[in-house]
């Protein structure tokens, strides 16, 4: 299992590389107040890093609103259950002390 984790680690560290190496050329950013400079391969690796934290932002947050849904429904069908039960038992000891 390790010798895969360093494979996979090398792999990705030979692949930034050679990215960052391809994609050397120079972009301006300009941003109305500002303009910056990156190289090609770090503006798109930061595009990419955006994208895939942005995207887990909203899996997130739909599955967080998901299964609150489904927790009030739970803790709905429960107070339900107890109020049943409770109704059980009180109808049972009513009948039991006549």
């Amino acid at each position: 299992m390790r010798l895969g984790v360093v494979v996979l680690i090398l792999l990705s560290i030979v692949f930034g590389a050679t990215f960052g190496a391809l994609n050397s050329e120079r972009i301006a950013f300009d941003l109305y107040l500002t303009e910056f400079f990156l190289p090609k391969g770090a503006a798109l690796l930061a595009a990419m890093l955006a994208g895939w934290i942005l995207g887990g932002l909203l899996v997130w947050v739909l599955r967080v609103r998901r299964l609150r849904r489904e927790l009030r429904n739970c803790n709905r069908l429960l107070r339900e259950s107890r109020a049943e039960l409770s109704a059980m038992v009180n109808r049972d000891n009513a009948s039991g002390d006549a």
